[in-house]
């Protein structure tokens, strides 16, 4: 269950994170974020912290999934 939900949530951090230094690096307009040398900034960060939530949850499922659990 955990693992499910760390997935979830770092997929999603993820997609924002992209899109937020999207709009930061100006390539997507139409918002007040566009442009922003703070979510250029913070973007990348918030993909990178869902990357590892995936990571961590892939891991959670390997390891109850080893155990048999």
């Amino acid at each position: 269950m955990l693992s499910r939900l760390l997935i979830f949530v770092g997929a999603l951090a993820m997609v924002a994170g992209v899109i937020f230094a999207l709009q930061g690096f100006g390539a997507l307009g139409g918002s007040v974020m566009s442009g922003s040398s703070l979510w250029a900034a913070l973007g990348p960060l918030i993909a990178i912290a869902g990357l590892c939530a995936i990571g961590v949850g892939l891991r959670l499922r390997r390891s109850s999934s080893a155990t048999g659990s």
